[in-house]
């Protein structure tokens, strides 16, 4: 299991250098990130602070389960924030109707804009596998404090 080390990356607008994984287990292609400096940025937005998982999410989340969520946001950033080229980039994600898509809202992992503004990922190229991996992290860790959250 890889960690996030914490430092900012001596390139900016990159993301990943070749210092920013420690990996305990380089072929587990699963990391740990600290987001605690990325979620305290996102809270002060007042766009992506607005957004919240609706009784109706969690309980599709839970009726599908975290590792079903999980492949679905998988798939979601393979296929619309991955491509170098996106046709609608800034329109390709909904504002609701998966607890996915609000989480890329309120991530900033909704278009390439946004995941290069918010994450310094630079857009004009394929995610890299990592990236992806990044996107997704970014994604899940949302939903998950989302579903701790209780709607009153």
């Amino acid at each position: 299991m890889g960690r996030f080390d914490g430092r900012k990356p001596p390139v900016e607008g990159f993301l990943f250098t070749e210092y920013d994984f420690v990996s305990e287990n380089p072929t587990c292609g699963r990391h740990d990130y600290d987001f605690g400096d990325l979620f305290s940025r996102l809270s002060r937005s007042a766009f992506r602070s607005r957004f919240r998982l609706k009784p109706a999410d969690k309980e599709y989340a839970e009726e599908k389960g975290m590792d079903v969520i999980r492949r679905h946001a998988e798939d979601f950033v393979r296929k619309r924030l991955a491509p170098a080229v996106i046709p609608n980039d800034g329109r390709q994600t909904p504002m609701r109707g998966h607890p996915v898509f609000i989480a890329q809202h309120a991530t900033g992992c909704c278009c390439r804009g946004c995941f290069e503004k918010w994450h310094g990922i630079p857009r004009g190229r394929e995610l890299t596998p990592d990236e992806q991996a990044y996107a997704v992290a970014v994604i899940m860790e949302w939903i998950r404090r989302q579903m701790s959250i209780r709607n009153i």
